[in-house]
């Protein structure tokens, strides 16, 4: 299998656009979210077996997943969380590892948003790398990014293991607190660090 960093990070963090960094340098960029998104678009794997759960209202127009109805219906019942998990993970860690198996890159940056609270990926990531920043930016970048209201954002931030959990499972940490030179520069001082782990691994 090729050398795989995990990616993770708080909602809003930065996570995406670290990721694109990397992506630039070379790395293989594999987001999970991005998966999810191509499963639940109109004529997506998951779409039938997501309506045939959930009916109709979570379907949008277009035939995908209507994402705002189904967040307002995972957050109020844990159970209807639990049934779209069920339907999603087995799904996207079937592609996911199909598309890190196939990776011709020096490395693969696997972009997992909940990698450290649901763990589905950590056989496959030799490090964990968290995007971190200041929990009153997450909120700021969040609610400006999505429109969400600053209770929801906090919801979503409450469904993740803390801060402090986050960064003491960390290998490597991303400080995105700051203008995006600075993070570019994290990145390109990492990004040298992976592939001399990669190169090492390999021989």
């Amino acid at each position: 299998m090729p050398y795989c960093i995990g990616l993770t990070g708080g909602i809003g963090s930065g996570k995406s656009r670290a990721a694109a960094m990397f992506g630039e340098l070379g790395a293989d960029v594999i987001d999970t979210d991005a998966i999810a998104h191509e499963l639940t678009q109109a004529g997506g794997p998951a779409m039938p077996a997501i309506t045939a759960a959930f009916g109709p209202a979570v379907v949008a127009d277009s035939g995908g997943l209507d994402r705002a109805a189904m967040r307002e219906l995972v957050f109020a019942d844990p159970a209807s969380r639990a049934r779209l998990e069920g339907i999603l993970h087995p799904l996207i860690g079937g592609v996911t590892r199909d598309r890190v198996a196939g990776s011709t890159a020096p490395y693969v940056l696997l972009v997992v948003p909940l990698l450290l609270e649901k763990g589905g990926f950590r056989d496959l990531v030799r490090r964990v790398l968290v995007v971190d920043c200041e929990e009153s930016l997450q909120i700021d970048r969040t609610k400006l990014r999505s429109g969400l209201t600053e209770a929801a954002v906090k919801a979503i931030m409450a469904a993740q293991i803390p801060r402090q959990q986050r960064l003491e499972a960390a290998d490597d940490i991303i400080h995105n607190d700051g203008n995006v030179a600075q993070l570019r520069s994290q990145v390109a001082v990492l990004h040298q660090q992976y592939l001399e782990r990669a190169r090492t691994d390999a021989g």
